[in-house]
């Protein structure tokens, strides 16, 4: 399944109420752990047929990332996945622990 790049707090809110489950990712287009972790993102996207995801550039689309981070009490960081259930954030993890092997096993395929 293809990852998705959305900008607005409207798009989010669309998928939010659409989607059971998807998973989120937050890019920073100027971090180099940011870099290799969206490698990681796309590598899970490319071979998942289980879950949607989503994404942001951090840069582009500041307003959703900080809705994000408000809505659901998470601490903004940079890069970050998000894994959503039920309109609610069930796994969360940044930096180098986002791995295509971590994402597997939090969307549980």
């Amino acid at each position: 399944m293809p990852k998705v790049k959305i900008d607005t707090v409207e798009d989010f809110q669309k998928i939010a109420e659409q989607e059971a489950a998807f998973l989120f990712f937050k890019n920073s287009l100027t971090c180099p752990i940011a870099q290799a972790a969206f490698s990681e993102f796309s590598a899970f996207t490319e071979g998942n047929d289980s879950i949607p995801a989503y994404y942001l550039n951090v840069q582009e689309a500041r307003p959703l990332s900080n809705h994000i981070a408000e809505t659901y009490g998470i601490r903004h960081e940079s890069p970050q996945a998000l894994l959503f259930k039920d309109k609610q954030v069930v796994w969360n993890e940044s930096h180098w622990k986002i791995t295509a092997d971590s994402l597997k096993q939090a969307a549980g395929n």
